[in-house]
């Protein structure tokens, strides 16, 4: 997939999660190759960087760059069991209400409710402390269509 990003981003492996357009996208020319191919809320990486710069008013430098880009890994913890390489993984986020330095990982950027996922990694069990006590497994997970 394609996209347009901002000229300082451009660079192979940056990922980001897009919230949307900005209210100055709406009348751009270049909006439906820029954000028309992206979903909100989801987490993509620059796979490919490409020779052609754009201007745009929003980005800084004021130029973009078109990058190829696909759907990220996004890294888990999870309190499911049973759960091996190659398997799929329905992404259920954990009732807790805890603000912990495990927030990010439990509650990972880029997924959504009921998310269907392929699991690319079983980590194993995860060594650091749960404070609702749950057994929380690492997990790499790639999105599955």
């Amino acid at each position: 997939m394609i996209t347009l990003i901002g000229k300082d981003l451009a660079k192979e492996g940056v990922e980001f999660v897009y919230l949307g357009p900005a209210d100055e996208c709406g009348d751009c020319k270049f909006k439906s190759t820029c954000v028309g191919n992206l979903e909100e809320n989801r987490k993509y990486v620059i796979t490919e960087v490409r020779d052609n710069e754009q201007k745009c008013p929003i980005h800084s430098e004021n130029k973009v760059i078109p990058v190829e880009i696909e759907r990220a890994e996004i890294d888990i913890l999870t309190t499911s069991k049973n759960i091996f390489e190659g398997s799929t993984f329905t992404f259920n986020a954990p009732v807790c209400d805890e603000n912990c330095e495990l927030h990010d990982l439990c509650f990972p950027e880029g997924l959504i409710e009921n998310d269907k996922c392929i699991v690319i990694k079983n980590q194993g069990k995860h060594k650091g402390e749960c404070k609702k006590g749950f057994n929380l497994n690492k997990l790499t997970l790639a999105f599955v269509i």
